[in-house]
């Protein structure tokens, strides 16, 4: 029985069939069915068979081998899967399969193709497509799918309620033990390099140690590249702004929970199938528009906010610092904020108290001292800190920078009440050297001396034959 298909699937699988078949012919060359990977740790907690079956003999192989089953199928028993790379579980799938077809035929669920059908009839070979379009093969890759995000969820809540983290950053070597978002937070604080908000990370014990693995084989983290030592790659890092993930690397995609969020899909298409859905709505209604959380972090603390009113709010409250108070009485204009926060940031990272300048031997000893001696709101005189040098950010992805109030405009409104503000223009002082000086001014004169000259000459002209002049 055939599995009816539709014109357009039905020339794609036909395409796939020929091109397997032609392969199959070179017996003697090795077969690669679907895209090269190197091997994966298997996941924490998984408990997936790990080997693959035959669907129709006691053929087996480990996981890895998978593109060596996938060619025995179709050399052996002229079947081929489809979208292989989709299913979430491909141990599960084929054991699955293998049990169904012991019940029935084959050709029960497998779309039938034909080669070579214009040929003699002894060189026809019927080839079977199991993909999709079988509804039941469909639910049972989302089942799968589906089953894999509930594991993957599971790991994740195991990991946020973990208090058991252990682990060396990097970058410092400093030490640090309860939840992995101290670490995170450290490394996206203190080094620039964030890899991420820990809830949207799972598999983290994996991550971090891929990435070590990299760095002790002095390999940079974004470009790949190998250096001869580690100073060479960390001046690497840091000039190419090399410091970061990227995100085009798929090794990395099992780390991120958006991964596992749609069957086949990866975050980059779910992103871009949601810009196109924006692109193409035709309703103007942004009422119900919500900004993408900033996670924002604190000028003393490690504690980050999605929102800016929250970061500003817990600033004042929990430390008494209070940054649109220092606006408003200092009137700051957008770049000496910019300036300001810059500051403040690098004396506390620097353990210098920004109010006193006395210097301390950890970020915790300031911090208490600007606490006990109140200098939260106390700030040095303005040439201290605006100066150019606080232009440049303390840390590169300062979200707080971003969202500094821009209010120059309002604040003249304000102190102007609607007067009049005259325009000065520099060069007023020497206007009229300048006249005298101006090339309009030499034409000018050019044209007035041509204009006399011929009127004279219209004038001897006229008198010497009885005419008048106008």
């Amino acid at each position: 029985r055939f599995v009816p298909l539709t014109l357009k699937a039905a020339r794609k699988h036909a395409l796939i069939v020929t091109h397997c078949v032609s392969r199959s012919a070179q017996d003697n060359q090795d077969s690669i069915l679907e895209p090269l990977c190197f091997p994966e740790q298997p996941a924490d907690g998984a408990g997936a068979p790990s080997l693959l079956v035959c669907l129709f003999c006691p053929e087996s192989v480990s996981l890895q081998q998978k593109d060596v089953l996938l060619k025995h199928l179709l050399l052996e028993h002229k079947l081929v899967i489809a979208d292989v790379k989709l299913i979430a579980d491909l141990s599960k799938y084929m054991l699955y399969w293998k049990g169904r077809f012991l019940e029935q035929p084959v050709t029960d669920f497998c779309s039938v193709i034909k080669t070579n059908s214009t040929g003699p009839v002894e060189k026809q070979e019927d080839y079977f497509l199991l993909c999709d379009v079988l509804p039941e093969d469909r639910i049972l890759r989302e089942r799968l799918q589906q089953k894999r995000l509930e594991e993957v969820l599971e790991q994740q809540q195991v990991e946020r309620d973990d208090g058991s983290f252990h682990r060396l950053c990097m970058f410092c070597s400093e030490e640090f033990a309860g939840n992995r978002s101290s670490l995170l937070n450290h490394m996206a604080r203190e080094h620039s390099f964030s890899i991420g908000l820990p809830d949207n990370i799972v598999y983290c014990n994996q991550f971090l140690d891929t990435l070590q693995r990299k760095l002790d084989n002095l390999q940079c983290l974004y470009c790949e590249k190998t250096f001869r030592d580690k100073t060479t790659l960390k001046d690497h890092m840091r000039k190419k702004a090399h410091r970061r993930i990227n995100a085009s690397n798929h090794e990395y995609d099992r780390f991120y929970v958006i991964n596992y969020l749609e069957l086949g899909k990866t975050w980059e298409e779910v992103q871009s199938e949601d810009d196109r859905e924006l692109a193409d709505d035709e309703d103007d209604d942004w009422s119900d528009w919500q900004a993408h959380p900033v996670s924002a972090v604190c000028l003393f603390c490690e504690h980050q906010s999605e929102t800016m009113e929250q970061i500003y709010t817990h600033m004042k409250e929990a430390h008494g610092f209070d940054l649109h108070k220092l606006r408003t009485e200092l009137n700051l204009r957008f770049y000496q904020q910019v300036k300001l926060v810059n500051f403040i940031r690098r004396q506390i990272h620097q353990s210098r108290c920004y109010g006193c300048q006395e210097k301390f031997d950890s970020r915790d000893a300031v911090l208490r001292h600007i606490a006990a001696e109140g200098h939260m709101m106390k700030l040095p005189d303005v040439s201290t800190w605006n100066q150019p040098q606080y232009y440049f950010p303390t840390y590169e992805n300062d979200a707080l920078l971003c969202t500094l109030s821009d209010s120059d405009e309002e604040e003249s409104d304000e102190t102007n009440h609607g007067e009049d503000v005259p325009v000065i223009a520099e060069d007023i002082s020497n206007l009229r050297a300048l006249k005298q000086s101006s090339v309009l001014n030499q034409l000018l004169k050019n044209r007035a001396y041509k204009w006399r000259t011929n009127r004279t000459l219209t004038a001897v002209h006229l008198t010497a034959t009885g005419g008048a002049v106008k």
